[in-house]
């Protein structure tokens, strides 16, 4: 039905696809690509009477761990789903207006992308913080299915495409086929569970607490599956346990290796699983296709080769493996044929 004011709403408002991940939040604007790509962390001032919002996004993140004690840091996503809806509601609610350049008066269609193992309350709370910033419509596509499309994978074609998504919170694997998703697994290890095992293994063997930002930043920099002599060495600073006083500490990736290996193996056998549950037809075109790696998780050294190696079928990182789901949900936003086609039915 025609409605003036939708009409309005529409001219106002550019619509908008978000990948809502427990590390980052990527934002997408129809016409204009990826315009936003910030952490998902709150900083909460707690002693007021009323919770007050002091920074959202790099500006909080930069909070982690360095706040007083009146000041808090929130993750408001945890393992994919959404932990705390108030929290989650205005950073949502910020990130919108950000990228409509403050003005208020906006009310975008906006699809979300969330775990392929979301729950009907976990679906609802989404929806629910989502209008209550702002939104005059929202769509919801699974993570894996809106990864395929942003890798380019023929999802609409009668043939098997297998991807896995590795984010900050899970690890998503499907295989889709005409449109449809045939298997799918979320598994609730990821980047945040290496990074903490990398804090816990520091901490365990050299008696040194470091921070989770120091843990990612050794993630990233030394970080390898299937590390080879000499060694990349790093150099990390924290607060010796024993003594209580700061120290600098000298790793290697062979060290980080064995502090990843559990959540790694959990990827490993949840790839193995959706290869044994895959219908026999499907599982031929997989042999010739391989499988796709998508999300921060696939830049992880190595991870590709130790998979090819598990499974003896080819590996192939997407082109932008940290964008792939924020460009699946903008493509189904630019054409709403293929959305019909692959959102949640509520």
């Amino acid at each position: 039905m025609f409605s003036p004011l939708n009409t309005i709403l529409g001219w106002l408002s550019n619509d908008l696809a978000i990948d809502l991940g427990t590390a980052n939040t990527v934002v997408y604007m129809k016409g204009k690509g990826i315009v936003l790509r910030e952490p998902s962390v709150v900083a909460v001032r707690t002693d007021a009477r009323v919770n007050r919002v002091l920074a959202v996004g790099k500006e909080a993140k930069m909070m982690v761990g360095r706040t007083p004690g009146n000041i808090v840091a929130i993750r408001p996503i945890k393992d994919g789903v959404i932990a705390d809806f108030e929290v989650t509601e205005a950073m949502l609610r910020y990130f919108i207006n950000k990228v409509h350049n403050r003005r208020t008066f906006v009310h975008p269609r906006i699809i979300i992308s969330v775990p392929s193992g979301i729950t009907q309350v976990e679906k609802r709370a989404v929806k629910e913080s989502a209008e209550s910033a702002g939104a005059r419509a929202i769509y919801l596509i699974e993570e894996p299915m809106a990864a395929a499309i942003g890798a380019g994978l023929p999802i609409t074609e009668p043939t098997a495409n297998m991807i896995v998504d590795i984010g900050g919170g899970t690890t998503e694997v499907a295989v889709i086929s005409l449109a449809g998703i045939v298997y799918a697994k979320s598994v609730r290890v990821a980047g945040d569970k290496m990074d903490e095992a990398i804090l816990q293994y520091i901490k365990r063997k050299h008696n040194m607490a470091i921070g989770e930002r120091s843990a990612e930043q050794i993630k990233i920099t030394i970080g390898d599956v299937m590390p080879e002599e000499p060694y990349a060495t790093m150099d990390i600073k924290g607060r010796d346990l024993i003594s209580g006083v700061p120290k600098t500490l000298t790793i290697n990736s062979a060290e980080i290796r064995t502090a990843i290996d559990e959540q790694v193996d959990a990827i490993v056998d949840a790839v193995k699983m959706a290869l044994e549950l895959t219908p026999p037809e499907l599982s031929a075109d997989i042999v010739d296709q391989g499988i796709m790696l998508t999300g921060g998780g696939a830049l992880l050294r190595n991870l590709d080769k130790r998979l090819n190696l598990e499974t003896g079928l080819p590996i192939i990182i997407g082109d932008d493996p940290l964008s792939s789901v924020v460009l699946g949900c903008g493509k189904a936003l630019d054409n709403i044929d293929i959305l019909k086609e692959v959102m949640i039915r509520w």
